[in-house]
């Protein structure tokens, strides 16, 4: 499995494909992942928040999972899964399933169910997945996003986990979308901790504070994008231009409400993908908002 200080890059935070119904299509990830991979995507992240993972069964998640491990476009395409429920022992099966079927790692969102839960809770809670789910060379990606999830992750309790767990706790998706927490985690941590920024409106900024890359459902569409911007940054050059666009891409996106339903609805103009379906709650934007939206994205993607 790859080493935690060769966790790198851009990562698209997938979507799950589905009927009309709502029901999960593993057969479609093939073409799901082959369609990130060309765009220019690292890897990808399974049952994320744009994945819809906390709306699908774990009979569905295992479906998809051994979906994309038997469609993994090349040997280096890096495969994360979300695992994390509020259940432990739920996640802890999750993650070790992921494991055994070669997922290189996996993203779990802290139990989000009680929100008052102390921080010696949460660590225990973390602690129990780590030590019976993640193999030694096994990666687990703490999932921080307090807006949606309701609890987030403090410093010290990060902090702690990598002390207890220096190999197998890599990383952390931070989609806060705070500056000051992404600056805060550099200053603390450095290259220690591997962070991926959520967010694409701060891709040039988390890189500035020390962040290893980001996971976005952008990336979606405009995985070229971002490495565009991402490699920019590497090398020392300048990623005004492309992080501007990424700016524009990312408000447009938002302007068609929860990023699963708006993303579902433009991927088929734009690249020719099936046109997936959606799990209640979660309904199509209006189709007029989704027909103003395809022609500047178009245009922002190709650099007009």
């Amino acid at each position: 499995m790859p080493q935690p200080e060769h966790w790198r890059g851009i990562f698209a935070a997938a979507l799950t494909p589905m009927d009309e119904q709502g029901r999960v299509r593993p057969q479609d990830l093939p073409r799901l992942l082959a369609h990130l991979d060309a765009q220019g995507a690292h890897g990808a992240l399974l049952l994320g928040t744009t994945g819809e993972g906390p709306s699908c069964s774990p009979e569905e998640r295992l479906a998809l999972m051994r979906a994309a491990v038997a469609a993994r476009p090349r040997s280096d395409f890096r495969l994360l899964v979300g695992t994390g429920t509020p259940a432990l022992e739920e996640t802890i099966a999750l993650t070790q399933a992921a494991f055994d079927l070669g997922f290189d790692g996996v993203l779990v969102l802290p139990p989000y169910y009680f929100r008052r839960a102390p921080a010696a809770g949460l660590e225990a809670w973390f602690r129990a997945v780590l030590q019976r789910a993640v193999p030694a060379d096994g990666a687990l990606l703490a999932y921080h996003i307090p807006q949606v999830s309701g609890v987030g992750l403090s410093l010290d309790l990060l902090a702690r986990l990598k002390d207890a767990f220096p190999r197998r706790f890599v990383g952390l998706k931070d989609s806060s979308g705070d500056p000051a927490f992404a600056a805060a985690l550099g200053q603390r941590f450095g290259p220690a901790l591997r962070v991926f920024t959520g967010n694409d409106h701060l891709l040039a900024y988390a890189w500035g504070t020390g962040a290893a890359g980001a996971i976005t459902a952008a990336a979606n569409i405009a995985a070229g994008l971002l490495r565009q911007a991402w490699d920019a940054l590497e090398a020392g050059g300048d990623a005004a231009r492309a992080q501007a666009r990424l700016h524009a891409v990312r408000e447009t996106l938002e302007g068609l409400g929860p990023f699963p339903a708006g993303l579902k609805a433009v991927l088929p103009p734009l690249y020719g993908l099936p046109r997936w379906g959606l799990k209640p709650p979660l309904l199509p934007p209006p189709p007029q908002a989704v027909a103003a939206a395809v022609p500047r994205l178009r245009a922002l993607l190709a650099g007009v």
